[in-house]
């Protein structure tokens, strides 16, 4: 039975799963929205806003797990200095996943994953 195994698994072995995270994770940090699959975005949002949410809280141990998720400076500063501060007052739903085409080669469903857009005050 598949207690408390949430995860999805999407085909991969562990480490080509983490990686790919990580990928998508960094592209969507520097692009702000990316085309994807439907099971990848599902994937990817809820771990951009676990790190969104704990870089809400600016530390080093924060920035410190942040960095060891992504494993890129450029992203981790982009996380704590713009997306966090854009977020500050939203307790979640940073990333919105739209449903757009079947692609054609293998009929998966295709989703655009995009950073909600939150104004600044002040």
């Amino acid at each position: 039975m598949r207690h408390l195994n949430k995860l999805k698994k999407l085909g991969r072995p562990r480490e080509d799963r983490k990686a790919l995270i990580r990928n998508l994770a960094k592209s969507l940090i520097k692009h702000e929205k990316i085309i994807t699959s439907d099971a990848k975005a599902k994937v990817l949002r809820s771990f951009i806003e676990r790190l969104i949410t704990k870089a809400k809280v600016d530390n080093i141990s924060n920035r410190r797990l942040v960095f060891s998720r992504l494993g890129s400076k450029e992203a981790v500063k982009k996380v704590f200095e713009d997306l966090a501060l854009r977020y500050k007052n939203r307790n979640g739903g940073y990333v919105r996943i739209y449903k757009l085409y079947n692609r054609r080669g293998d009929s998966a469903l295709m989703s655009m994953i995009e950073f909600v857009e939150e104004k600044l005050e002040g």
